[in-house]
């Protein structure tokens, strides 16, 4: 069989000059099966399905083709994310530290923003944005089911960003949208999508986005551009122009694990790793190491005296370690992260860690919680039992439960219940419930 004409004759014609010798090895990778890989939350054992290690990321492990792990019940409960090997170095490979401030500027649906968090281990901001309204939602829910304490999530242009919030990260990953080529193993069907004019038009809007980008890093700090694409324009081409109009930034190497030497620009070809397509600069602004930009810090409202006690009373009981709420936002108490930016006039979806709200004079933990610390109340269930929790519906418990318990399945809580007369009421949200 002629792979040629699987593909987009155009494409190839572009990628020819790129590749040499090497295409039809390429193109004869591309016939063949995708990988998968599974990220496992921090501490976790992997689960049954997973194979080998992915070297280039932390806790990541391939997956067979047939795993259905994005159907069991651990997957809601966020013991671990599904994610395509490749997309796994740029997070890798922007190193983000405990404690940093980071941005996530285009982070739909979640991967490298989940992945990132895990590097900061719950200290420091990471900021993760999306523009398209409807992809930040599932970036939000992707979020807390990983999870994740110390994200602001928002949805805005990068250039609303970039006029609010100057010189104020100390890392920032740009995943650029773009033209998808890498994709043309795992979805074929966008083979047939793709437009000769298509790499011109993205990197127009990578260039635009990338000097966004570019302004609200500090001096000294680091930034990491990336696609999941092929061609040179794309890739290399902002990438040098990009260095041509702004002096003094500099290419830094990418060194991961089992991935190709570079000098500053990555490239992941499907027939060298295993892998789908990927590339990925890594950029040190010019400067010294001081934020600026930034005077004032956003200050949340408190909840009222009585909410604080009522709230504090219930973390006390329910969660294992310290924890108070600092914040109020959109109704609810939640424990915000330090060194926030200005919000006025972005749209805001998420800050934080959501820990409840007041219903009349009752606390009402909110399901991020479960997911995210550790709660000292727990019932064990098996995997049916948990199906039918995230489903909706009422377990049967001892009679002697009263309150609220966080359903666990092998010690990973799966959200929230409350215990009354042998039975468990369901407090899963119901707009995440799924039919048995």
């Amino acid at each position: 069989m002629n792979m040629e004409t699987e593909f987009p004759k155009g494409w190839i014609g572009q990628l020819a000059p790129l590749l040499g010798g090497r295409l039809p090895v390429f193109l004869d990778a591309l016939s063949r099966p995708p990988l998968r890989g599974i990220r496992m939350r921090k501490g976790l054992e992997p689960i049954p399905d997973a194979e080998e290690k992915i070297p280039w990321a932390k806790d990541a492990y391939y997956l067979p083709l047939s795993s259905q792990a994005g159907a069991l019940p651990a997957h809601e409960a966020g013991a671990y994310y599904l994610q395509e090997p490749s997309a796994m170095a740029a997070a890798a490979a922007l190193d983000a530290r405990p404690g940093e401030r980071v941005l996530d500027l285009c982070a739909a649906p979640g991967g490298k923003s989940t992945q990132i968090a895990a590097d900061m281990a719950g200290k420091g901001l990471v900021v993760c944005n999306e523009p398209v309204p409807s992809r930040a939602q599932i970036l939000s829910r992707n979020l807390e089911r990983m999870g994740v304490v110390n994200a602001l999530c928002v949805s805005a242009l990068p250039e609303e960003l970039s006029k609010r919030w100057p010189r104020f990260f100390d890392r920032v990953l740009v995943d650029a949208p773009c033209s998808g080529e890498g994709m043309f193993r795992r979805h074929p069907q966008t083979r047939l999508e793709w437009k000769e004019n298509a790499p011109a038009g993205c990197a127009l809007r990578q260039r635009q986005i990338l000097d966004e980008a570019a302004s609200m890093l500090r001096p000294g700090g680091t930034l990491v551009y990336s696609t999941c694409t092929f061609n040179a324009e794309e890739n290399e081409g902002v990438i040098q122009g990009f260095l041509s109009a702004h002096p003094g930034w500099a290419l830094s190497p990418i060194i991961l694990p089992a991935l190709p030497k570079n000098d500053g620009m990555l490239r992941l070809w499907p027939h060298e790793v295993k892998g789908e397509g990927h590339f990925a600069a890594q950029l040190i602004k010019p400067g010294d190491d001081d934020r600026g930009g930034l005077l004032i810090e956003e200050t949340l409202p408190m909840p009222d005296k009585n909410a604080l006690a009522a709230a504090e009373d219930f973390l006390l009981e329910q969660i294992e370690g310290s924890v108070r709420p600092n914040a109020v936002f959109a109704g609810k108490m939640i424990l915000a992260p330090d060194g926030l930016p200005p919000l006025k006039g972005v749209k805001t979806l998420r800050v934080g860690l959501q820990l409840g709200e007041m219903k009349g004079r009752v606390f009402i933990p909110d399901h991020a919680l479960a997911l995210a610390l550790p709660c000292k109340k727990r019932l064990p269930v098996t995997e049916a039992e948990a199906r039918a929790y995230q489903a909706g519906q009422v377990l049967n418990v001892a009679q002697d439960c009263k309150g609220f318990y966080t359903p666990t399945l092998s010690g990973l809580a799966i959200g929230w219940g409350k215990a009354s007369g042998g039975q468990l009421k369901n407090h899963y949200p119901k707009g995440l419930r799924k039919p048995l």
